[in-house]
C-alpha cells in the first residue's frame, strides 16, 4: 500500500517559512494578477492565489479586464506593470480568450517579473541548465515533493505523461537536470501502458483519467498533476487513485496533492523575484 504524499502539509510548511521570511523584509513583495473575462475556473484560481498571498503577507492586486479586450491593449497593460517599480511579480491567468495569442502575451512580460517562469529567457535558461529568474510553479512543486519525501531522482527512469509548456516540458527538463532518465509521452504516443510500466517515477499532467493500475510498475512513485471534475462533479485527477495506491510506493492524492504546492511555489517565486529586484 502506497505512502500518500501530503502536498497540502508540505505546502503549509512552505507557507510558514515564507511568512517568517516576509516578517523580516523591509516592505512587502507585490504580485499583480491579470484576469481576462470571467471564466469560473480562472476566477477560482485567482481568488485562491489572492487569499494565499494575503495570508503570507504578500501584497496582491487583481486586475480584471474585459473578455473582448484587444491584444494590443492587454500588452500595454503588461508593459505598464513591467515599468512599475512597486510591482515585483506579474502573472497573466491562463487560458486566454481565443482572439488573443498566448505567446505574444507571455513574451510581453519582463523576465525579471515573470513569476510563472514562462518567458523565453526563463525557459531558455532552464533548458541550458542555468537557474532561471523563476521556475515554473507546478514542476517546482513536484520536485519539492519528491525531495521532501527523500525520493531518489538521480539515475531513475521518470515518465512524464503530457507535453504542455506549463508542466510537461519544463518538468521533463528539471528532472533531466536532476540526472533522471526522462521519457515524455503524449496523445500520439503508441503503447502508452508499455512505457508507463517502465517508470520508477510516473508523473501525469493531462487533465483526464489516463493512468490505471495495469499501467504502473510495482513500487513506482506516482505523481498526479491533473485536476478536473468527473461526471459526478467530484474533483479527481489523471490517476485511478484507489486502485493504483495498492501497488505504488508513493502517490499524490487529488485534491491536496500537487495543487497546494503550485500556489505555495507561486508565492515563493514572488518573494524570490522581489529579492532579485
Amino acid at each position: 500500500m502506497a505512502i500518500i504524499i501530503d502536498g497540502k502539509g508540505v505546502a503549509d510548511k512552505i507557507t510558514e517559512q515564507l511568512k517568517q521570511k516576509i516578517s523580516q523584509l523591509q516592505d512587502k513583495p507585490h504580485l499583480a494578477v491579470i484576469q481576462i473575462g470571467n471564466n469560473a475556473a480562472s476566477t477560482l484560481y485567482v481568488n485562491l492565489k489572492k487569499k494565499k498571498a494575503e495570508e503570507i503577507g504578500i501584497k496582491s492586486t487583481v486586475i480584471s479586464l474585459d473578455e473582448n479586450i484587444a491584444e494590443k491593449e492587454l500588452i500595454c497593460k503588461i508593459e505598464e506593470l513591467n515599468n512599475d517599480n512597486s510591482v515585483h511579480a506579474v502573472l497573466v491567468q491562463l487560458p486566454l480568450p481565443k482572439h488573443i495569442n498566448e505567446n505574444n502575451i507571455i513574451k510581453a512580460i519582463a523576465p525579471n517579473k515573470d513569476v510563472d517562469g514562462f518567458t523565453a529567457q526563463n525557459t531558455g535558461d532552464l533548458f541550458n541548465g542555468i537557474k532561471p529568474k523563476a521556475y515554473p510553479c507546478t514542476p517546482k512543486g513536484v520536485l519539492k515533493l519528491l525531495k521532501e519525501y527523500n525520493i531518489e531522482i538521480q539515475g531513475k527512469h521518470a515518465v512524464v505523461v503530457g507535453r504542455s509548456n506549463i508542466v510537461g516540458k519544463p518538468l521533463a527538463i528539471m528532472l533531466l537536470n536532476e540526472h533522471a532518465t526522462v521519457t515524455i509521452c503524449h496523445s500520439k504516443t503508441k503503447n502508452l501502458p508499455e512505457i508507463t510500466k517502465q517508470a520508477d517515477i510516473l508523473i501525469s499532467a493531462v487533465g483526464k483519467k489516463v493512468i490505471f493500475k495495469d499501467m504502473v510498475k510495482k513500487d513506482a512513485v506516482v505523481i498526479d498533476v491533473g485536476i478536473f471534475k468527473d461526471e459526478n462533479n467530484k474533483t479527481t485527477g489523471d490517476v485511478d487513485f484507489e486502485n493504483v495506491k495498492e501497488i505504488a510506493a508513493y502517490i499524490t492524492p487529488v485534491p491536496k496533492g500537487v495543487g497546494p504546492m503550485t500556489i505555495a511555489c507561486l508565492m515563493e517565486n514572488t518573494i524570490e523575484l522581489y529579492e532579485q529586484q
